[in-house]
This record gives C-alpha cells, structure tokens and sequence, in this order.
C-alpha cells in the first residue's frame, strides 16, 4: 500500500512558525528509555504504516525542505518515503495528483492529513481496499469539514465542503481506494479542468456520473491541528487518550 501525505500548504491558519506546521511538536514519543516530541505529522504516517503502507509519499512545496530532512533520513515502521514537490500551493485535489506518477493501478493507496490526529490508530484498516472508502469521524461542528452524506447501507450520497447547513455530523478523516480508482479520479479532475480544490466537489462529480463510494462510521475522535485552538484540543485528547490507557 502506498501513502500519500499532502504538506505543501502554507499554513497560515497557524503561522508564523519556524518550520513547517507538519512538524509542529505535538506530544511525545519514547525513543528507546527518552521522550522526545513528537511531530503531529508523524502520527500519519504511524496510522498508515498500521494500515499496511510500506511506502509513504509527502507531496511537499519548494520551501519545505526541513520535512525532506526530518523524514528522509530513513524508515520508519518499516516505511520507506517518496518526495514529490508541488510547485505552487494550488487546493487538496492538485496536491494529491501531483503523487500520480507513483502509483501503481494495482495497489491500494490511502491519503489523510499531515496536520490532524484522530483514534483510532488503526482506523484505516476499517476501510475496504476494492473502492474508494472514506474513514468518518462524529465531530460537533461539522461547518468546517468535509461532511458526508450517507444513506443507510452507508453509500455516500454526497460530501459537504464547509457547508453552513451541513446534514451530517460525520466528516472524513482519511481515504483509501485502489491505484486504479486514483487514476480514474485523476482523470476526471483533468477532464474538470482541475477546477477541483476540494476533493469532496471531486467526489460528487464522481458519484454523479456513476461511481460510487463507501462511508464508515469507524472513528471515534478527530482534531484538526491546524489552528492554535486545534493544537489545545489536541494535547487535550492526547491527554485524555493517556489517562484512559493508565486506567485500563
């Protein structure tokens, strides 16, 4: 399975930072017997890794070379990284074509975002591999996410982008779908020209012209860490996270 992550945006809603949001230190790991930060992104890649991607592909800017440098200095979980570099920040569905080149049509590819921590860890595993599937999480204000509309045998009916009026309080966290799904995406967005931003408006084109896809209702918790209030919730639900394991 390949990974895609993509971390070319600018990241306004955070900055000034001196580095990339994607590394913004949020929680710990143990590095043998020493904690040490924890980078938000890397909480992606060890979602995915679980899922089963032996490959993790960040589609980065030009000016965002200290991600180069922070994850390519080697593996980890066993996960070997890919860069490719998208020239100009340019909307979700421009970023994660710019990874089209090395995918494989027959392999299974699952993309979230560098700048969220959801749980489970092992989320993705709930989707299936054979078609584009979507990992959804119960949040309390979904006008600021991606809302999917499902109906009862959870067939997404259609995606809300940031709607006011939104009619799910279920939003995607992350994606998986076949090489071969990606491509016939990809080809859609082109033959759109790329007028796409949002991968939801790709989607509902996609649905409209007969594709299909799934909704799963697996997640339990979703932060976006993209803001400064987003980074309290997260180090909230990382703490929570941490008292609920010592209690078990």
């Amino acid at each position: 399975m390949l990974g895609i992550i993509p971390a070319a945006g600018a990241g306004t809603r955070i900055q000034p930072l001196a580095f990339s949001k994607e590394l913004l230190p949020v929680g710990g790991r143990l590095d043998g017997n020493i904690e040490r930060p924890r980078a938000v992104s890397e909480y992606l890649v060890e979602r995915l890794t679980i899922a089963g991607a032996t490959k993790i592909c960040f589609v980065i800017s030009a000016g965002k070379s200290d991600i180069l440098e922070y994850y390519g200095g080697g593996k980890v979980n066993a996960a070997s990284f890919i860069f490719v570099v998208q020239p100009q920040p340019a909307g979700l569905c421009d970023a994660i074509f710019h990874a089209a080149p090395v995918v494989a049509p027959n392999e299974a590819v699952a993309i979230g975002l560098p700048d969220t921590i959801w749980f489970p860890e092992n989320g993705l595993t709930a989707l299936p591999e054979d078609e584009l599937s979507f990992l959804l999480f119960p949040v309390e204000q979904p006008q600021f996410f991606d809302a999917v509309v499902t109906d009862e045998n959870g067939r997404v009916e259609e995606i809300q982008v940031k709607q006011t009026d939104a009619r799910s309080n279920w939003v995607w966290g992350a994606f998986k779908m076949p090489g071969s799904v990606f491509h016939d995406l990809h080809q859609l967005w082109l033959e759109r020209e790329q007028r796409d931003e949002y991968f939801g408006t790709l989607v509902n084109a996609w649905i409209a012209k007969g594709g299909s896809a799934s909704g799963i209702r697996a997640g339990e918790s979703y932060v976006d860490v993209g803001t400064l209030e987003g980074y309290r919730a997260a180090i909230r639900l990382l703490n929570d996270r941490r008292e609920q394991e010592a209690v078990a």
